[in-house]
């Protein structure tokens, strides 16, 4: 195989020596490493079906990688594999400003996409999600990630109007209106929903080489708006008050000691001190003409000024420009895309996280459940909120900094998250992204019917198991 990479795509295309493959073995999470035979640089469609046809050839196995960045060892390969690096297929290929949509490949990046829209004169913006500038957006759409539009438009894979993937025979095909010649890739409809084979499957269906996807308007005020909490009851009892009212662009809240991680806390005890707030929420409201921003306002103040009534201590919201001369540690938050350092440079080099999809009506018991679970195992409760699609769902995820180097701090995390899963799943909670060991967890909760679908659409798709194997615990 090999000779074979060398040959499709030059020496500087292929990493094969052990001492150049150290950022490919392990993830930031307490997945187990892993050994790449491979790992294969590849910049077009055509490339990557004939690595799929030869490692099919070979019994080989494939796994796609871009930043690295997400956790849960989904971009590991199995011991011996090969990796695709997509970094250098990194090209735009359409941005469409009347129809409001682009067509991209794996390796563009949320920055890339950014400064692309804003050098075109910056009628049109997306979604970012709380991750480096570097993160690809193709990945975290297709694994159904959240972003700072996702409480008007939902998750990012919802935004997808079509997909050009290859198989695991090295066919191409094409998703959604896209799929008829000359038409342009405007959305899934009204053609079989066929992008869903591919969406939230971790690259075990098909390898997508090019995505369309959608756009949204670029308005002349934003404004965002930080509000301190000091309930959980008192905190989301006003998120869904707001979520009904229709007029906020983004509604995210951090439990207190993610705050404090951020104002440079490296370890935050366990417990809350006297007099600290609980949550600190963040509105994002956007307009075209003044008058509309200062409504828009208006109506915050009105909807936080109805839950204090009933004896909920809020505090008065404060710009992010106030925020910054305040306390400049605050500056992650000024723009999008960030790099929320104390999340991925504590020092410590372990990152890992359940994060879950659920009802915005029983925030407070997961708040609750998950807060005495982290606790008891040590852990400061780190909470990452956002309502969803209007509030019709919401993210609830905990994660866990801590030293990777520490086998005994691994098992914590590993237990941690195994009592988390389980608690979440209880009060009706699902995991996104969701990584091997928790398929092992939630299979048997799995209703059959949808098991069994889920193993057919694997056999048929990828009947010699080439791509992406032991990802989704089937």
């Amino acid at each position: 195989m090999k000779d074979f990479l060398i040959q499709l795509l030059g020496r500087e295309g292929v990493l094969d020596a052990p001492s150049e493959m150290g950022a490919y073995r392990e993830d930031y999470s307490e997945a187990a490493p892993s050994e790449p035979s491979l790992v294969a640089f590849v910049t077009t469609p055509e490339q990557i079906q004939q690595i799929v046809r030869q490692a099919g050839q070979r019994k080989l196995t494939i796994t796609p990688r871009v930043a690295g960045t997400n956790v849960g060892g989904l971009a590991l390969a199995a011991q011996g594999g090969v990796i695709l690096d997509f970094t250098r297929m990194n090209r735009i290929h359409e941005v469409n400003d009347s129809d409001m949509y682009a067509v991209i490949e794996p390796g563009v990046t949320q920055q890339q996409m950014k400064d692309c829209l804003k050098q075109r004169g910056g009628s049109l913006t997306l979604g970012y999600s709380l991750a480096p500038p570097h993160t690809s957006i193709l990945a975290n759409a297709l694994l159904g990630g959240l972003t700072n539009r996702s409480l008007k438009y939902g998750d990012q894979s919802q935004w997808i109007s079509g997909l050009e993937v290859v198989l695991a025979d090295g066919s191409l095909a094409r998703t959604g209106s896209w799929a008829l010649e000359g038409v342009s890739p405007y959305g899934q409809v009204p053609f079989p929903a066929l992008t869903g084979l591919f969406v939230g499957w971790a690259g075990t269906t098909g390898i997508v080489s090019k995505m369309a996807f959608q756009l949204w308007p670029q308005h002349k005020f934003n404004q965002r708006l930080f509000i301190l909490t000091y309930s959980a009851h008192g905190t989301f009892e006003a998120v869904r008050r707001l979520v009904r009212r229709e007029f906020c662009d983004d509604l995210g809240g951090l439990s207190w000691p993610s705050a404090k991680m951020m104002l440079g806390v490296k370890h935050p005890h366990p417990e809350p001190s006297p007099g600290e707030p609980t949550f600190i929420l963040y509105a994002d409201l956007t307009a075209d003409i003044e008058e509309e921003m200062s409504l828009k306002v208006r109506m915050l103040n009105d909807v936080l000024h109805s839950v204090r009534k009933e004896g909920e201590q809020i505090e008065e919201p404060i710009d992010i420009k106030t925020l910054l001369k305040v306390n400049p540690a605050m500056s992650p938050f000024a723009d999008f895309p960030t790099d929320l350092e104390f999340l991925t440079n504590h020092g410590g080099g372990g990152l890992s996280w359940v994060g879950t999809y659920g009802p915005l009506s029983r925030f407070e018991q997961g708040i609750a459940a998950g807060t005495e679970i982290m606790v008891r195992h040590g852990f400061a409760p780190m909470i990452v909120t956002r309502p969803m699609r209007g509030g019709h769902y919401a993210v609830l995820r905990f994660v866990e900094t801590y030293d990777k180097a520490n086998a005994a701090e691994v098992e914590r995390v590993k237990s941690v998250n195994t009592e988390l899963l389980a608690k979440c799943t209880e009060l009706g909670f699902a995991m996104y992204k969701t990584p091997s060991w928790a398929w092992e967890i939630l299979r048997p909760k799995l209703d059959p019917g949808m098991l069994k679908l889920m193993r057919g659409v694997k056999d048929l798709l990828d009947p010699q198991g080439t791509l992406n194997p032991g990802k989704m615990g089937i």
